[in-house]
């Protein structure tokens, strides 16, 4: 699938957008990061107000601005916000809104990804994918750490010599790849991507 787009109107002219009542119960601690997270998807605070020992928030949103934001509301109050919206009405379209500013990290060949290449690219960016899991030419493998997109070779192997220098491969530490939801990796992929689904695994690549 590709990126998700939500229906919109051409009303007199204008363009327009589904629009929702978004209501989130959560710990005062967390309100302003809550609050903060819905404003970055250009939803407006309408009401806050105490609800016995939570805050009670309500937003008008963008329909488009909820994909992948329930996730990012849990993680960032620790899984204790309560979130519910419904429809309210189309209103004037509200522009573009950004969600991901880093580049991409597609595979330049086909085979099984090697801890040594892993290893040796870390500082390009964080991986969606471990040591020998097969990937393929164009797929999206991780995120850049800059903003334009970067081939890599991932199914490199280490170079086998008569001489070896001691705890050389005792010295590597690969960071856990990063698993995506698929709510997340509907809202991750970029306009040039497709999201790839199987009863397996989700798999992002370039189109």
């Amino acid at each position: 699938v590709g990126k998700p787009q939500v229906i919109e109107k051409d009303i007199n002219g204008e363009k327009h957008e589904p629009f929702e009542i978004l209501a989130i119960d959560v710990p005062e601690k967390y309100s302003g990061k809550s609050i903060e997270l819905v404003t970055q998807r250009k939803g407006d605070l309408l009401i806050m107000e105490p609800k016995g020992d939570l805050q009670h928030l309500e937003f008008n949103i963008p329909s488009r601005g909820l994909i992948g934001l329930r996730n990012n509301i849990l993680t960032a109050t620790s899984g204790t916000a309560i979130m519910t919206h419904r429809f309210k009405e189309f209103k004037k379209h509200k522009g573009s809104i950004e969600t991901r500013t880093k580049g991409s990290l597609t595979s330049g060949g086909q085979g099984p990804a090697t801890s040594f290449a892993l290893n040796r690219l870390q500082d390009r960016g964080r991986f969606f994918v471990s040591p020998t899991d097969v990937i393929y030419k164009g797929q999206v493998v991780g995120e850049h750490t800059r903003d334009n997109d970067l081939e890599v070779n991932l199914i490199k192997e280490k170079q086998l010599t008569n001489m070896r220098k001691s705890g050389s491969d005792d010295a590597m530490r690969i960071a856990p790849k990063v698993e995506l939801s698929l709510e997340e990796s509907m809202e991750y992929i970029k306009d040039d991507e497709y999201l790839e689904i199987t009863p397996i695994s989700l798999r992002m690549r370039k189109i």
